[in-house]
Parts: structure tokens; C-alpha cells; sequence
């Protein structure tokens, strides 16, 4: 447990870390979870690899990478 304030990033900040991930560093490339949902089966995801996004059903393998409020 990482304590209070911690969550998946919705698919905007995903894309944000995407952006900066040389920067910030520790990403492998797979895919990456966001919590915006498209409905109850479907999340949408990032490929740190290659850049590929959408959505996916929420079965896939993936990783995630909590993020919190400043």
C-alpha cells in the first residue's frame, strides 16, 4: 500500500508521463494502465514501447504506475 492520495493517472496524465518518461525514468516497455474507462469491460492503455494507445479490455496484461496530487 503506498498510503493516501495514490491512484492510476486518467488517460491524460498517462499521456503526460508518456511524454516525459526519459525524463522521469523507470518505465519498461509494455503497456500502462490509466483509469479512464470507455465502459464497464474496457480501460484505456499506453504502450511505453512504441506509443500505441487505446482502449483494451481489462483483462489484458499491463503495468501500472500510480500517481498523486502535489
Amino acid at each position: 500500500k503506498l498510503g493516501p492520495g495514490w491512484r492510476l493517472p486518467t488517460k491524460d496524465e498517462l499521456n503526460m508521463l508518456y511524454e516525459n518518461k526519459e525524463e522521469i525514468g523507470g518505465f519498461a516497455n509494455n503497456y500502462y494502465w490509466s483509469s479512464t474507462e470507455n465502459d464497464f469491460g474496457n480501460a484505456w492503455i499506453r504502450s511505453f514501447g512504441n506509443g500505441g494507445q487505446g482502449f483494451s479490455i481489462k483483462g489484458a496484461n499491463g503495468l501500472v504506475r500510480s500517481v498523486r496530487a502535489s
